[in-house]
């Protein structure tokens, strides 16, 4: 283990700048296969470690319980590291290609989220041998880009039960979210083939239905927001199942007197449902179409009293601003009056009421922008403009004598 510091010491200590490409390339390919053969030392190991129970030295009854806890790895990565090194010892050329550094740990991860213990049982119940799979799926790796050996490996399903019921693909549908410190989240999901497509079409129905000029957007974003609209649309049609005796909706809970404070956005004043914190100028502009109940807290942290809940918005105004407005009124946008919220131009907190005057439409994004520096008004004629936090406003293009003019 000390001569493996020692080289990796001076690796580190490489001056890369007098490298040409063509070595730089080099090194990279090398440090890869190094890294692929590390990585087939450490599974090895953990293996040999969970036969042992070698754990429970530590008061732990799992090595993926004690790869998080000791070296500090993320559940993930704990759970795919003990799941390739039980499915290495049924795939011994997998195994070799992986020591040698020509095989990946995310290649044989594909295999072994495929081939787990279940499966190796009914294989061995109908006679296949895995030798064959084992060896195939081998070269594919070594030879062929990553998505081929995914496809390879996906034919396993159909050599165990090639006449048989089709496998129920809803087994292997997972969704995973993680909340990170900012109260941001990251979320991975594995869906079936009929799944995948029902998700992405709904999501692509929401993406191209509302295209407004000027959208700089990444395809990777437009997907997030369709996502947040998809589940926000929901949430609004009130028929989700009852969630302990309320409806699900968005919990945010805050002081008043940083609701009511808009010369500052106050950063995590706010809490959500779950457990986020968010921005008090982020909880007013939830506020702006929503329900506000009052609690009153004593010094003890106890409420005290709690006030009726009170609807911003009651549902008949909301109706005559869908009927006036159409869409959202941000310049450039024409989102549905079902993607709406209905924004207090003077907000209800510093004595605006709610009324048809003092309402417009505005879909999420655009109601979040309007909350953060662009204004919307309408004008005597009924026409709605929009300002940028600069102070100018937003046109779009108009005709001058036949062809387009952008002002």
């Amino acid at each position: 283990m000390s001569e493996l510091r020692s080289v990796l010491d001076a690796l580190a200590g490489d001056e890369l700048h007098g490298l040409s490409d063509g070595e730089v390339l080099e090194r990279v390919a090398l440090l890869v296969a190094v890294g692929n053969r590390v990585a087939a030392e450490l599974t090895r190991t953990v293996r040999h470690a969970e036969v042992r129970q070698a754990a429970e030295r530590d008061g732990l009854k799992s090595m993926r319980s004690w790869l998080i806890e000791h070296v500090r790895f993320a559940p993930a990565e704990a759970s795919r590291v003990v799941r390739s090194g039980r499915a290495l010892e049924h795939f011994p050329a997998m195994a070799a290609g992986f020591a040698d550094g020509e095989v990946t740990a995310e290649q044989v991860d594909v295999v072994a989220r495929t081939v787990g213990p279940g499966e190796v049982a009914r294989a061995e119940e109908q006679g296949i041998d895995l030798a064959p799979f084992d060896e195939a799926w081998t070269a594919v790796a070594v030879e062929s880009p990553h998505d081929v050996l995914k496809t390879a490996v996906q034919a396993f399903e159909a050599a165990l039960d090639p006449d048989g019921v089709e496998p129920d693909p809803t087994e292997g549908r997972r969704l995973t979210i993680a909340r990170h410190t900012d109260g941001s989240v990251t979320g991975r999901f594995d869906l079936d083939a009929v799944g995948g497509e029902k998700v992405q079409a709904a999501i692509e129905s929401i993406v191209q239905a509302s295209r407004p000029k000027g959208d700089d957007r990444t395809r990777g974003q437009q997907n997030a927001d369709a996502l947040v609209q998809l589940c926000d649309n929901q949430l609004a049609a009130g028929t989700l199942p009852t969630l302990r005796t309320v409806k699900p909706h968005v919990v945010v809970t805050i002081d008043a007197d940083d609701l009511a404070d808009t010369s500052t956005t106050g950063p995590g004043a706010a809490a959500t449902g779950f457990g986020a914190r968010i921005s008090a100028a982020r909880a007013r502009w939830l506020a702006c179409d929503g329900t506000v109940s009052r609690i009153v807290m004593g010094p003890d942290g106890l409420p005290l009293d709690v006030g009726r809940t009170h609807r911003v918005v009651p549902a008949h105004i909301r109706r005559a601003v869908e009927q006036r407005d159409g869409h959202c009124v941000f310049t450039g946008c024409t989102a549905p009056t079902h993607w709406g919220d209905v924004h207090h131009l003077v907000h209800w907190l510093h004595g605006g009421e709610t009324s048809l005057t003092n309402s417009a439409l505005l879909c999420e994004r655009h109601h979040t922008k309007v909350h953060h520096g662009f204004r919307i008004e309408r004008d005597p004629g009924g026409r709605w403009r929009t300002w940028r936090p600069d102070g100018t406003e937003i046109l779009l293009a108009q005709p001058l004598l036949g062809a387009p003019l952008l002002v």
